[in-house]
């Protein structure tokens, strides 16, 4: 046998060893999962209460994002947050909206979102979230704008949506206003 087709027939698996190797390491990378970091993420609510703004935050998301901007039909995201959490720098007023009329949070400790779709918005860097929402065990789909940009060896979004506080059964009569702003800023790596 001629030694020299040999080591050519050995190169040519070894180089395509590496390149399927390599392509696979990349695959696993750019859709693997990444989490949300509490301490640099956060989640803000405001609203209109007896024509004043107010408002408060909850704690971090956690859960799960695969996120690629090249390949954004397998992008997801899949997180909940603590009703518990619920923070307005009023002890008092924080109990009050733990209770049934508003989080529940005995019986519902969680508010979950669970994307379907994600596409890409009209400028660089801006995005669109589709998922389901669920609330006190009620879920509605929801759309969020969004931008995502590469921070710390992970993903930093930050979104906005606004919602009806009743289409979720929180609040009942209050006369607060039914339509709630959620601000999030998310790093997720």
């Amino acid at each position: 046998m001629n030694m020299t087709f040999l080591r050519s027939g050995r190169l040519l698996f070894v180089n395509r060893f590496v390149l399927i190797f390599c392509s696979s390491v990349f695959m696993q990378v750019a859709y693997s999962q990444i989490h949300p970091v509490a301490a640099e993420s956060s989640v803000q609510f405001s609203l209109k209460n007896f024509g004043f703004r107010t408002g408060g935050k909850l704690d971090a998301p956690e859960g799960d994002v695969v996120f690629n901007p090249d390949d954004l039909p397998k992008s997801s995201f899949r997180v909940s947050i603590k009703t518990e959490s619920i923070n307005t720098d009023n002890g008092s007023r924080d109990e009050h909206l733990k209770e049934a009329d508003y989080f529940d949070v005995k019986n519902y400790p969680l508010i979950r979102f669970v994307s379907s779709s994600v596409k890409a918005g009209s400028k660089k860097g801006s995005y669109e979230v589709l998922g389901t929402l669920t609330i006190k065990n009620k879920s509605k789909e929801i759309s969020m704008p969004f931008t995502a940009e590469r921070k710390d060896g992970g993903w930093f979004f930050v979104g906005s949506f606004k919602m009806n506080r009743r289409d979720y059964d929180i609040g009942g009569s209050s006369t607060i206003s039914n339509e709630l702003t959620i601000d999030i800023k998310v790093l997720a790596r």
